[in-house]
């Protein structure tokens, strides 16, 4: 598979989950997230989730970019891509654990900033 392709996927997979996140922020978790004054960190996890999801699309173009040379993308900007993808990932689902009141603050709480 195709180093574009994969960041492709990893975009898409992103995007989705982050319009059901904040749908389920606006609708179904509204109650939960009310109750917990949670409501802003909510839309913020999701914001940034749907931010980076594009921002791995465009890193995905750049390295499609590159496929027909001989050497393909540099392999820095496939591993930019890979580390947007973790760093969105621990960021905004430790938020999601945060305002549901899943798991350890502790933890949960220095992985934020780390993501």
């Amino acid at each position: 598979m195709m180093e574009s392709d994969q960041l492709r996927y990893i975009a898409s997979f992103l995007g989705a989950s982050g319009v059901g996140m904040g749908a389920a922020g606006a609708r179904g978790l509204q109650k939960t997230l009310a109750k917990k004054g949670m409501q802003t960190a909510w839309t913020v996890a999701s914001t940034y989730h749907l931010l980076h999801a594009a921002a791995i699309l465009g890193v995905a173009a750049l390295c499609k970019a590159y496929e027909n040379e001989q050497n393909g993308p540099p392999r820095q900007i496939v591993r930019a891509g890979q580390l947007i993808a973790a760093g969105t990932t621990m960021f905004t689902g430790s938020i999601y654990l945060l305002a549901l009141g899943i798991g350890p603050k502790k933890i949960l709480g220095p992985t934020t900033p780390l993501g």
